[in-house]
């Protein structure tokens, strides 16, 4: 089985390759069991899309090489607490546990703000784990930003 730190460490360094290239710093890697089904970074403002996140692309890069239709049984790991649109990606894709980064405060939505998987009308429930490598995370999103606001 691979270890969670593997594929965080891949999400981290697309998310310096993100920041690298003037996008949001956030990364995503989806697994079924040892293998990597799907690597991807936020790519919002190269693709001119806001639905470009991370987690968006790598859950639909993962359907395709899964030829499923559904990721149960795949975790995702990604640097940054989903947003309420990808956590619903999560939810109607099933994965089986989600590792998050950082915690985000103002969009996340999963241990933050509407908490999407703990509402009633949420139909599936993954297993989420956050904090994996918060610090590494969290170091790299204040400096983005930082320099984005100077």
């Amino acid at each position: 089985m691979t270890e969670p730190f593997a594929p965080m460490e891949l999400a981290l360094r697309l998310a310096e390759e993100a920041a690298a290239l003037g996008e949001a710093p956030v990364g995503a890697v989806v697994v079924e069991g040892s293998r990597i089904l799907a690597a991807e970074r936020n790519r919002m403002q190269a693709l001119g899309d806001p639905t470009a996140h991370a987690e968006m692309l790598a859950i639909r890069a993962a359907l395709k090489a899964r030829g499923t239709g559904r990721l149960d049984g795949c975790d995702l790991y990604v640097t940054l607490e989903p947003c309420a649109m990808c956590a619903g990606a999560i939810a109607h894709a099933r994965l089986r546990r989600v590792y998050f980064a950082a915690e985000d405060i103002k969009a996340g939505a999963v241990e933050n703000g509407v908490r999407l998987f703990e509402q009633p009308s949420c139909h599936h429930r993954p297993e989420v784990i956050g904090g994996l490598s918060a610090a590494r995370a969290e170091v790299m999103l204040v400096e983005f930003f930082r320099k984005l606001r100077s």
